[in-house]
């Protein structure tokens, strides 16, 4: 307690305050001087009892402290009896709480990077390991024809590792929170064309029918842009499974409660064991031939949800799998 300057001083004010009562107790009479020594010293040390255990109350939160920038995983805050020492206690648990979710969620964001790396590096492994075998065969191949080929092999590679990428740092992008999407009018039956456009060409080549049900004049809350990145990876999935002679359909519907967009393709459908998982990051299913990446429907749920709107996949009864999306009015 002596370290403390403020005890200190008050110890010699004290000291000084004592001396001046005893001497005039004295000067009046001896029991007066009695009663003066009896009350200063009964003062003194009710108040050095007093000071000893608050300064005990202080040096064990100090430790507490000490425990919370070492060792919060292993501390325990007791309790205090009411006064300001309480609540001090009470705010240094609230922070104490307070550090350890902000350590959980770094030791949780620390593991997720990790596995976003890992899983970014599996997926750049094996196109870049046809890159570089193709690289080879180009070197040692003189045939123009073949080497025509290899380059075109090669191309459609790196387009692909182009959109690996750049899906990848939009689901960056969304896990780290900094997106805003905007909230603005949107024309469902804009929003499907323009979605739609970077496919038709594609679709015309395959012989693929395209049957549309919108309603004119039906309007959502959202992003255009992020909206149509969503719809583009489910006509993406869609088309893939389509394959030549198929059929992409798309209706639409409003009622009070939400607005619903349902997409329909002819395909094979999913496996029953994949429908639980199609909307996992990196999940690529049963089929062995599946050529895409498990990241497109991801980007999609997670666009949708930052909407506040739910997607949904299923099978038809009829054949062919069933997106089906809704945003709450």
């Amino acid at each position: 307690m002596l370290r403390n300057r403020e005890f200190r001083q008050f110890t010699i004010l004290f000291t000084f305050m004592t001396a001046i009562t005893v001497i005039l107790g004295f000067a009046i009479n001896t029991a007066a001087g009695v009663l003066a020594v009896a009350s200063s010293a009964a003062f003194g040390t009710v108040f050095i009892v007093f000071t000893k255990t608050r300064y005990k109350n202080i040096a064990r939160i100090s430790n507490e402290i000490d425990l919370i920038l070492h060792n919060a995983d292993h501390l325990y805050i007791g309790e205090l009896d009411e006064g300001e020492l309480s609540i001090l206690h009470s705010e240094i648990g609230k922070m104490t709480l307070r550090i350890r979710e902000q350590n959980e969620v770094l030791k949780k964001e620390k593991k997720h990077l990790a596995d976003s790396l890992a899983d970014i590096a599996h997926q750049l492994k094996p196109p870049l390991t046809s890159v570089n075998l193709i690289l080879s065969l180009l070197a040692n191949n003189p045939d123009e024809d073949q080497r025509k080929v290899l380059l075109r092999e090669m191309d459609e590679l790196l387009v692909r590792m182009d959109w690996l990428i750049t899906t990848l740092l939009k689901l960056s992008r969304l896990d780290a929170g900094i997106i805003v999407f905007q909230r603005e009018p949107i024309d469902v039956n804009a929003l499907i064309r323009g979605a739609l456009q970077p496919f038709l060409i594609q679709m015309e080549l395959h012989h693929i029918e395209l049957q549309t049900d919108v309603p004119k004049g039906l309007f959502i809350q959202g992003d255009l842009n992020w909206l149509s990145q969503a719809l583009q990876n489910i006509f993406k999935n869609c088309l893939e499974s389509t394959g030549e002679m198929g059929k992409l359909q798309i209706n639409s519907t409003d009622n009070p409660l939400f607005t619903e967009v349902m997409i329909r393709d002819s395909g094979n459908g999913f496996k029953e064991e994949d429908l639980p998982r199609i909307f996992d990051r990196f999940y690529q299913g049963k089929n062995q031939n599946a050529s895409g990446y498990g990241i497109g429907l991801s980007l999609c749920q997670m666009i949708i949800a930052g909407h506040s709107g739910t997607i949904t996949a299923k099978n038809h009864p009829q054949g062919g799998a069933v997106f089906t999306i809704r945003f709450p009015k």
